[in-house]
């Protein structure tokens, strides 16, 4: 009995034995290949695992960094091994191409690429942190390109949600399976209800293959990189919580296609349309002047039409006798009578017919002129 105890205890040893060994033969040859590589500090980046994407679309990947790295050059290198990769874009060195475009936040400590016009060799990248004098820092992630539809997408990569209100998210995947809700750097939602950076967040499967992900109480802190995650594939997605804008409501119209091939037409009332209240400054003023210059026109007009009705339009039909008065001296010596010298006036009447005197308009009337001399 002795003996088989010590025999067990002996096989127990040897196991123990094996497995520590194993141990140090596997770390030290994740040493070595660190050191032949020249790769250091994979846990300084924080990144997505692999990503589902259609070819010819857009993907932009987010890579969190440590804090010692904020003024640190970032890059994207592309390729399958850390020695045989190419940079694609630097922070210092943008892609003349167009196709790979870099930013840095450095509030955030997140540096997102984006890759355009995705194709089936666009599979292998490293995000990448440039150390200065030393071997510098990346972690790995892969594109699944396909031609069909991914595996795992969002509608929309960037959403915008307001302070105080609701985010819906809405990921579709192909396959059923547990999903979660992750903030890059934070934890994750894996159940129905839970919180992140104080909004709550509730997640359920609305449609088949349609986890849906809601976001209430959002806050401005609530801004960042977030993703769904089924397995190890996940999709980033941004949300950029900000101060609602004052907007109205405005009708609008859509087609939706039946199966029969019928087209229904609906209005959406809930759309919100941004509007700005300076826009009405303009018509406004051309309204007030419009009113203003009718005014006048009218004021005028009613100042003739008065000036006018006061005007006195009258005919005359009776005679009118004109008088032509004139002096002229008088000759003592032609004069038989004794009295004293004096001034005697002569008049003389001229009748003339069918003149018209008027003052606004007249009739023919008989019209008599008289012509007066003075005789000195």
């Amino acid at each position: 009995m002795k003996k088989k105890e010590v025999e067990i205890s002996f096989e127990i040893q040897q196991l123990a034995l094996f497995f520590f060994c194993s141990f140090i033969d596997m770390a030290l040859y994740a040493r070595i290949i660190s050191i032949l590589t020249g790769l250091t500090g994979v846990h300084s980046i924080t990144t997505v695992s692999e990503v589902s994407v259609k070819t010819g679309k857009s993907i932009s990947i987010p890579c969190l960094y440590e804090s010692k790295y904020k003024n640190h050059v970032k890059y994207l290198c592309e390729g399958y091994t850390w020695g045989s990769c190419r940079y694609a874009v630097k922070t210092n060195k943008p892609d003349p191409s167009g196709k790979y475009s870099i930013s840095d936040d450095k509030n955030q400590q997140i540096f997102t690429v984006t890759i355009k016009q995705l194709a089936y060799e666009n599979a292998d990248y490293w995000c990448v942190v440039e150390i200065n004098n030393g071997p510098d820092h990346g972690k790995y992630f892969k594109l699944s390109v396909t031609s069909w539809t991914p595996s795992l997408y969002v509608d929309h990569q960037r959403i915008t949600g307001y302070i105080g209100e609701n985010i819906t998210i809405r990921c579709r995947h192909s396959y059923s399976g547990k999903m979660k809700w992750c903030r890059l750097g934070y934890h994750c939602v894996t159940g129905s209800s839970g919180s992140i950076d104080g909004a709550a967040v509730t997640t359920h499967m609305s449609k088949p293959n349609v986890f849906t992900v809601t976001m209430s109480g959002l806050k401005s802190e609530n801004s960042g990189w977030y993703w769904c995650a089924k397995g190890d594939i996940q999709i980033p997605v941004y949300l950029n919580v900000t101060e609602k804008p004052i907007t109205t409501i405005a009708p609008t119209v859509a087609h939706k296609v039946t199966g029969n091939g019928t087209i229904n037409t609906f209005e959406d009332k809930q759309e919100r349309v941004p509007f700005d209240l300076k826009i009405l400054i303009i018509p406004l003023s051309l309204l007030i002047v419009a009113i203003i210059v009718a005014f006048l026109i009218w004021f005028i007009i009613k100042q003739k039409l008065r000036k006018a009705e006061s005007t006195p339009t009258a005919e005359i039909d009776e005679e009118v006798t004109y008088a032509n008065v004139r002096n002229v001296g008088r000759k003592r010596a032609e004069r038989s009578f004794t009295e004293r010298d004096g001034e005697i006036t002569y008049s003389s009447v001229v009748t003339i017919k069918n003149q018209s005197i008027k003052t606004g308009e007249g009739k023919g009337t008989e019209v008599t002129y008289s012509t007066l001399a003075t005789l000195h």
